[in-house]
């Protein structure tokens, strides 16, 4: 055997395995099918303004012992997520907070907003929702829920809320501050200078091979390394034999505009269901960008097909207990590790597919 290891798919989950186990002395191969690093947090640098290829990558955590690992690879800057809702030519703050209710209602207190909220919730008598809609409405009352989530939730899953579960929505959090941090966690910022870099300092030292289809090149590749850690689909490994899991996937749209300052925010939510996309992102504001141009990114969700680009598991019954069939073979694997937010069937934020990552190097590599 050439390799220790052979890490199919060079994004953060990878790039943090080959790392660590570099760093114990294990000798990797890294293959990757797209022709760069960084995974869906790969960022492209045009005209000084690092794109975030596909979509909008907030690094937020509250894990010191992942924020202290980050930090070791790369600076971060300052930067607070505070995006804005439009909602047919109205601005609202996200999330729901003072100022977006003190827009919505002409009030003040958290003492007004909260009788409202309360008030429209008890004349909708909703006891046991049935679906999204009396889910959320249950939450959070008739204003809020038309002007804020149905639209946007109903472009993202491309049906009605009425034909969504409830359970998809457990809780929508409401602040009664006038705070517009959208996370709590104590730690957030863009890496300076993109997440490429951060990936390319965890990948320094360990051998990378581009445009490389691991399940083309299966019989040969496999042959290289003791053991296998992929990060690709878990169901398309299997060859989908057992059937295949649903994913919601994203369409960006992006283009670069003769102005300095396009919406004046990095992230801006179109709501109302009539908008084809979700939202705009206005890459330069992560960095806090001053170049004379601008660059966007018009985003629209639609159903996953082979072919496309998976980002988001459909976590509902069918789909868990179809993962659970494709996981009870792979835990039967003597060589191979699933992991990632693919091989996991699992949607992750960046800190939680650090520290799933350094959880197995605890457990691989001790």
């Amino acid at each position: 055997m050439k390799y220790d290891y052979l890490i199919v798919g060079a994004g953060l989950y990878g790039a943090v395995f080959a790392r660590e186990a570099r760093e114990k002395g294990k000798k990797c191969l890294v293959v990757e099918r797209r022709n760069h690093i960084a995974g869906n947090v790969y960022c492209e640098e045009i005209h000084g303004i690092q794109v975030h290829r596909y979509g909008a990558h907030i690094f937020h955590t509250s894990d010191k012992k992942v924020w202290d690992y980050v930090c070791r690879f790369a600076e971060f800057n300052n930067y607070i997520n505070s995006p804005i809702a439009r909602y047919k030519g109205e601005l609202y703050n996200l999330p729901f907070n003072m100022n977006t209710f003190s827009k919505m209602w002409g009030i003040a207190t958290p003492g007004q907003a909260q009788d409202i909220i309360a008030a429209q919730i008890a004349d909708l008598g909703i006891t046991e929702p049935k679906n999204l809609e009396e889910q959320a409405l249950s939450l959070v009352g008739r204003d809020v829920y038309e002007k804020l989530i149905k639209g946007y939730t109903e472009k993202q899953w491309g049906r009605a809320c009425t034909d969504l579960p409830a359970f998809i929505i457990r809780r929508l959090p409401l602040r009664f501050t006038y705070d517009n941090n959208y996370f709590n966690d104590r730690y957030q910022g863009i890496p300076i200078g993109g997440y490429t870099k951060l990936v390319e300092k965890l990948l320094e030292g360990t051998e990378v091979r581009l445009n490389t289809d691991y399940l083309e090149h299966r019989e040969e590749l496999d042959g290289l390394a003791g053991k296998i850690i992929y990060t690709g689909m878990i169901d398309q490994f299997y060859d989908y034999d057992l059937g295949v899991l649903e994913y919601r996937s994203v369409r960006f749209e992006t283009e670069e505009l003769e102005t300095e300052n396009f919406q004046g925010n990095a992230v801006v939510n179109y709501t109302d269901r009539e908008v084809p996309y979700t939202r705009i992102i206005e890459h330069k504001h992560f960095e806090f960008g001053k170049q004379p141009t601008t660059i966007i990114s018009r985003e629209y969700s639609s159903e996953w097909q082979k072919g496309d680009e998976p980002y988001y598991p459909v976590n509902d019954e069918r789909n868990n207990a179809l993962y659970g069939q494709y996981k009870a073979r792979a835990d039967r694997e003597a060589k191979l590790i699933f992991g990632g937010r693919l091989g996991g069937y699992k949607y992750y934020d960046m800190d939680k597919v650090i520290a799933a990552a350094l959880q197995l190097c605890e457990v691989e590599l001790k």
